[in-house]
C-alpha cells in the first residue's frame, strides 16, 4: 500500500489555523483520500493529558526544559500511536503543529538551543517529518488582536508580544532554511483569499 501523506499547519496564534486545516482536510477528501486530523501537544489520550498541563496548568512553573521534554513526550504518544500506523495505512494526516512548533516557541521563544530542540527531535521520531509544511503567516499585532476575540488565553498565550516576535520570527527563518518542506501564506489578506491560496496548494500536491 502507498504510504499516504504528512501534513503540518504551523504559525503563531490568532493566524486562522483551524480554519485552513478545514480546508485542507476537505480537498484531500474530495480527491478520494481518507484523511486523519491530529495536534499538538495532543492526539491521542495521554497525549492530551500532557496538553492539559502544558496549555493550562498555571498552580506551578513549568521549567523550560521540562517544557520541551513534555512537548516531545506527547509528540512519542502522537507519532506513534497516531501518525505512523495511518501513514502506513495510507491515509493522508493533517496535524495541527509538529516539532516546528518546539523549535519556534522553545528555541525562538525561550532560548533553548536549537541544536537541543532538534537532538530529542531525531531521538523521538527520527525520519518521520511532514512532506509539506503549511506556515500561516501574520504579524504579531495582527495574530494576537484575532486570538483575544476567542476564549480566555491559555498559558502560552498569556505571553508578553516579544515572545511572540521571536517565535514568528524563528518560522520565518526555518522556512526560508527549509523552502522544499515549507510553503508561507500570508494570512493578513481576506480569508476567502487565504483559502483559495491554501486550497491550490493541497490541490498542486496531490497533483504530485
Amino acid at each position: 500500500m502507498e504510504r499516504g501523506k504528512f501534513i503540518s499547519v504551523e504559525g503563531i496564534e490568532g493566524v486562522g489555523k483551524s480554519t485552513n486545516i478545514d480546508v485542507v482536510v476537505r480537498r484531500i477528501e474530495a480527491a478520494g483520500h481518507k484523511v486523519l486530523t491530529t495536534r499538538e501537544p495532543g492526539g491521542t489520550p495521554f497525549a492530551e493529558d500532557i496538553r492539559e498541563i502544558l496549555m493550562n496548568r498555571n498552580d506551578e512553573p513549568i521549567p523550560e526544559i521540562a517544557e520541551v521534554l513534555l512537548m516531545f513526550a506527547a509528540r512519542s504518544f502522537n507519532v506513534n500511536n497516531v501518525i505512523v500506523p495511518a501513514l502506513e495505512a495510507g491515509k493522508w494526516v493533517v496535524c495541527d503543529r509538529f516539532t516546528d512548533s518546539s523549535r519556534a516557541y522553545q528555541s525562538g521563544g525561550r532560548g533553548i538551543p536549537m541544536e537541543t530542540i532538534d537532538t530529542v527531535a531525531d531521538w523521538v521520531h527520527g525520519d518521520t517529518w511532514p512532506d509539506v509544511t503549511i506556515l500561516l503567516d501574520a504579524p504579531v499585532e495582527v495574530g494576537m488582536e484575532r486570538a483575544g476575540k476567542r476564549s480566555a488565553p491559555d498559558r502560552f498565550e498569556q505571553e508578553r508580544h516579544d515572545f511572540f516576535q521571536r517565535v514568528r520570527e524563528c518560522y520565518l527563518q526555518i522556512a526560508a532554511r527549509e523552502p522544499d518542506r515549507f510553503v508561507v501564506i500570508d494570512t493578513t489578506r481576506d480569508i476567502e483569499e487565504v483559502s483559495s491560496d491554501v486550497a491550490n496548494l493541497i490541490d498542486e500536491i496531490l497533483r504530485g
